[in-house]
């Protein structure tokens, strides 16, 4: 499963920006973003990278970061 991020506006005419949806291709999740947003308007859609992972090796890494100062004390 990929993850886009699309930027909408409604048809009341309201711009929603940063709206991430889970599909297994674009298509899907533009039918996801559809059901939730009737006759919206999409004025640009991007995939988007996984960046849980990237995230839990920068934690690991600051974690490391500190046990190595706390033993120079």
């Amino acid at each position: 499963m990929q993850k886009f991020g699309f930027r909408i506006q409604t048809r009341a005419g309201l711009t929603v920006d940063n709206l991430v949806i889970q599909g297994a291709d674009q298509a899907q999740a533009e039918i996801k973003l559809r059901q939730m947003y009737h006759h919206c308007t999409i004025l640009e859609c991007r995939t988007l990278e996984d960046t849980l992972r990237n995230d839990a090796t920068d934690v690991e890494g600051a974690i490391s970061l500190i046990v190595s100062k706390d033993s120079d004390r």
